[in-house]
């Protein structure tokens, strides 16, 4: 029973089938389950399993009697490696405009860049008979080469992406101005969105012990082919209840198999030694729990008896099912299907600790050899993931703590000198705003967050009520500790409420203590000075110098949480979307 609790409260916790912790009833429920598993093996984006299939069109004919055999192999490529090849397609027999049968199954990571590069050959009539593994790609004949990342097709609105084919730089035949299309089309591999909840409750739950206290808790189990038992969720453990009813459980139909799969219900009496006393249990499946909930009847509990005896010991106690509903449960691929769009903003640290940019060791020196410093290193990383999102690709960019030049200090200035507008045009924009900022500010302080969020947070609220489909990632790149920390976190609660989510980058030595206040990992929710509490987690905070020396880049560490954020405001507030 070891796995299956967390390490809170000395395992009274509940794990897995548990609403979020932002509150929103069933809409707002994570797949706990699924999330528990990939965190304790390290793992902590979002994960889903992506297939892909390929047609072509208008393939150069490069056979004499026939039409081309055409086949598709496609490669990886991470940013400073060589491609490096993960799935070949079916030959398809004398055709110009293939569809192809075998699909490519590939986990897609939000936070990642995956870059992907697909390449057609034309099979020669000798390898037909052979498996497309074997086939030696240097003896067959070369029809053109696209690449995309794998976020470009998945925000499509239909999932599909047409890709002009193109020829090796070093192919005698590059100067041919037609090589075909390439269409690749992208679709979630998801059994079932449907999530149930159900409220559970006994009635004179036994012990065997009468004199003594009862702490009760339930493991629901799917019965896998061998007859193991795999746990896939756990109530809260009550103190000294003999009628108990839990708190809401959650369950994906993909977590238990299917409505009509047996799930073992096994009641215990919490032992802080972790020796848990099984009291009895139940053999239901979602099916017949649901039938339990509208005949409004009890189910009796049994005990197995020790000793290998054939019958078991029936209990007076009772499982009962208080509520029983079903709803969708729509993923973060579903809501970019819909239209929904990512639109990133950047803030940029201008205050005096970050030294003269005119000197090497200032975080802000530009490198005339082109090495990026840590801020331009922040904005290229986290942006060239989250561009994919955004459909214009312009991004609102701002600076503070600084003195632009015959004005006084301005703790929010729009990084392209405008007085009217904040935005660039793409990445690129950002990088050359900057880089022309540091030569018309000075440097100042002190450090303020409170006015570029409450900016963001203005942008986001006029979309919001504007009807629009977007969500906002503000990116704050900093050097020192935040000087109005109470301020921040009004501001930041306030945001809370909005479709926004804010991610810092701590840059240089400084102590980033107060900053991981901010960032909610620890369960701790931000009150604001009149004492409300945020609605929901929006802060992803990381220190550039320690996250350099970890196997995960800043990307990943900042974005890991992104999705979630995104999912539990629309989930909170039962936001579907348009398909």
């Amino acid at each position: 029973m070891g796995n299956c609790f967390s390490d809170e409260a000395g395992g009274k916790a509940a794990v897995g089938g548990t609403s979020s912790a932002a509150g929103g009833g069933a809409a707002a429920a994570a797949n706990d389950a699924i999330d528990y598993y990939f965190k304790s093996r390290g793992f902590h984006g979002i994960f889903s399993q992506i297939e892909l299939s390929f047609s072509a069109t208008k393939l150069r004919d490069r056979d004499v009697l026939s039409k081309s055999d055409p086949m598709v192999v496609v490669y990886t490529k991470a940013k400073d490696g060589p491609p490096t090849e993960v799935f070949r397609t079916e030959v398809v027999l004398n055709s110009l405009n293939p569809t192809w049968i075998m699909k490519y199954a590939i986990t897609f990571q939000f936070e990642v860049v995956q870059t992907l590069l697909f390449h057609v050959y034309d099979v020669d009539t000798q390898f037909h008979n052979v498996d497309v593994k074997m086939i030696k790609l240097d003896e067959q004949q070369f029809l053109g080469e696209a690449s995309c990342a794998l976020s470009e097709i998945l925000t499509k609105s239909n999932r599909s992406l047409t890709l002009d084919l193109v020829q090796k730089e070093d192919s005698t035949i590059s100067s041919h101005p037609h090589h075909g299309q390439l269409l690749v089309h992208a679709e979630e591999c998801i059994s079932s969105k449907t999530t149930t909840e159900m409220i559970l409750r006994c009635s004179d739950l036994e012990h065997k012990d009468l004199f003594s206290r009862i702490n009760p808790f339930l493991v629901i189990s799917k019965t896998v082919e061998s007859g193991i038992p795999i746990p896939v969720c756990k109530t809260e453990v009550l103190k000294n209840d003999h009628n108990p009813i839990w708190k809401p459980i959650f369950l994906n139909i993909q977590q238990v198999g299917s409505k009509d799969s047996p799930l073992v219900i096994e009641f215990y009496n919490f032992n802080s030694s972790g020796k848990h006393d099984l009291i009895g249990e139940a053999r239901k499946s979602l099916a017949d729990l649901e039938k339990l909930h509208s005949s409004g009847k009890g189910e009796i509990l049994f005990s197995l008896n020790a000793g290998g005896h054939d019958r078991n010991k029936v209990l007076k106690s009772q499982l009962f099912v208080d509520k029983f509903s079903e709803s969708i449960q729509y993923t973060f691929l579903d809501y970019l299907k819909g239209g929904c769009e990512l639109n990133f903003m950047v803030a940029i640290d201008f205050t005096a600790s970050n030294g003269n940019p005119r000197l090497p060791d200032s975080l802000h020196y530009l490198d005339p050899t082109g090495r990026l410093n840590a801020y331009q290193q922040a904005i290229v990383e986290v942006g060239e993931v989250l561009q994919f999102y955004d459909s214009d690709k312009r991004f609102p960019a701002w600076g503070f703590g600084a003195r632009p030049i015959d004005g006084p200090v301005s703790h929010c200035f729009n990084l392209n000198g405008s007085n009217n507008h904040c935005e660039v045009d793409g990445i690129q924009g950002i990088m050359m705003s900057y880089s022309s900022a540091l030569l018309n500010v000075s440097l100042a302080g002190p450090t303020l967050f409170g006015p570029v969020i409450s900016t963001a947070a203005l942008i986001a609220s006029q979309s919001l009520a504007n009807g629009g489909k977007k969500y906002f990632v503000l990116l704050i790149i900093t050097d020192g500790v935040v000087t109005d920390l109470q301020e921040t976190k009004d501001a930041i609660v306030k945001a809370s409420d909005l479709p926004l989510s804010i991610l810092i980058v701590g840059v240089g030595g400084a102590d980033f203590k107060e900053m991981e206040i901010l960032d909610a990992d620890k369960g701790e929710r931000l009150e604001s000075s009149t004492g409300r509490v945020a609605s929901r987690d929006i802060v992803q905070f990381v220190s550039f110098r320690h996250i350099q020396g970890g196997q995960i880049s800043v990307v990943q560490g900042l974005l890991a949480e992104l999705p979630t954020q995104f999912l539990t405001y629309m989930r909170s507030r039962d936001i579907q979307p348009n398909f």
